[in-house]
């Protein structure tokens, strides 16, 4: 099962292309793998930044806590266009969002899954309702149905974020299909009350709330 951590801060609309060259450059010149970094994804929603780390381990029992190689020159290049999003900011480590619910099904994952991030506004302190909400689906038939083969939920100030690992095949085939299942409209009702479009003004259905991918590397050893 690979561990994930998840970073949310602003980034200057439109410089998707600048980010992901930094990190393109860095990830090339230095070895993430030598700390344990396996993967990440960069990925825009609106004015957000998302950074996606990948790890074979958690870093707290692995003992591979220190920062990405780099870490200094690339904030120092991206700082002009990615800045802290939390108010409370006052260190890096303010910007890491806090997992707050997992899911995975028994059994071994299969090797081709994909990864689809999910981003809203959540409610203050309504991280034990959402994780309800999902604890309850979670228990029924629709993950298999979806071919979900894991789930991770975070928060960090208003912003929450939704991990959600499916087999690639089924991933395709239920992009469009999700609102005809319902359990999965039972899902969205009762995540009303807590959970909202970043941008309610651009929001017209669930695929408006999904953050869009512009840098993916993988470690090759």
């Amino acid at each position: 099962m690979v561990f994930r951590n998840v970073i949310v801060c602003h980034m200057v609309p439109g410089s998707d292309q600048i980010v992901g060259d930094v990190f393109g450059h860095y990830d090339q010149a230095t070895r993430p793998q030598d700390l344990g970094v396996i993967g990440r994804y960069l990925l825009s929603h609106h004015d957000l930044y998302l950074h996606v780390i990948e790890r074979e381990q958690d870093p707290r029992i692995s003992g591979q806590t220190r920062g990405l190689p780099a870490f200094q020159k690339i904030a120092e290049e991206i700082g002009p266009y990615v800045t802290p999003y939390p108010r409370y900011w006052k260190n890096p480590s303010d910007s890491v969002a806090k997992e707050f619910y997992h899911w995975a099904p028994e059994g071994e994952p299969p090797a081709d899954t994909t990864l689809t991030v999910i981003v809203g506004r959540i409610k203050p302190g309504a991280e034990p309702d959402v994780a309800r909400v999902f604890a309850e689906s979670d228990a029924g038939s629709l993950p298999t149905d979806l071919g979900v083969t894991g789930r991770w939920l975070y928060s960090i100030d208003d912003v929450y974020v939704h991990l959600l690992e499916q087999e690639s095949s089924a991933a395709e085939a239920t992009r469009d299909q999700h609102g005809d299942k319902p359990a999965f409209g039972k899902v969205m009702q009762d995540l009303g009350p807590y959970i909202e479009p970043y941008r309610p003004d651009r929001w017209q259905g669930p695929q408006d709330s999904v953050a869009t991918v512009f840098y993916r590397w993988q470690a090759q050893d």
